[in-house]
């Protein structure tokens, strides 16, 4: 089996699709009152789907994390470490809820953590080199 993708089971789409078009730059084309956003994003499938419909096609119902979740998080990179902190700064002066502010790990890398509205992680890290070289090793 290969990785196909990752989705959100969301309770306000119209508020998550604001925040991952609007805030994180996710290319979303579907109106806000839609029920499914399916698109892929740098190769990999990225979906928000309503809980609601969620429960109506399985045919059951499920509880949901309220608050922070910490039971998974979305990994976003960017290629410095500058652009760490203006893409946490950006987050946060737009809704994001700050979780851990940018800060230099003892393994090289600059990360910080913020939330969406619905209390999901998301880590927002750098190598300091590109995306293409990020896991590259020397030597």
């Amino acid at each position: 089996m290969r990785l196909d993708g990752f989705g959100l089971l969301v309770e306000d789409m119209g508020k998550m699709i604001r925040f991952y078009r609007d805030v994180l730059g996710f290319e979303i084309k579907e109106e806000e009152n839609t029920s499914n956003v399916y698109l892929v994003k740098d190769g990999t499938l990225f979906l928000l789907y309503g809980r609601k419909d969620f429960e109506k096609m399985t045919n059951r119902r499920y509880e949901y994390i309220k608050g922070l979740n910490g039971h998974f998080e979305i990994a976003l990179y960017v290629d410095t470490f500058e652009a760490v902190d203006e893409a946490y700064r950006k987050a946060v002066e737009n809704g994001a809820t700050s979780v851990l502010e940018p800060e230099l790990e003892p393994w090289g890398q600059r990360t910080c953590y913020i939330a969406d509205p619905e209390g999901n992680l998301i880590e927002i890290g750098s190598w300091n080199k590109p995306y293409e070289e990020k896991d590259l090793t020397e030597g």
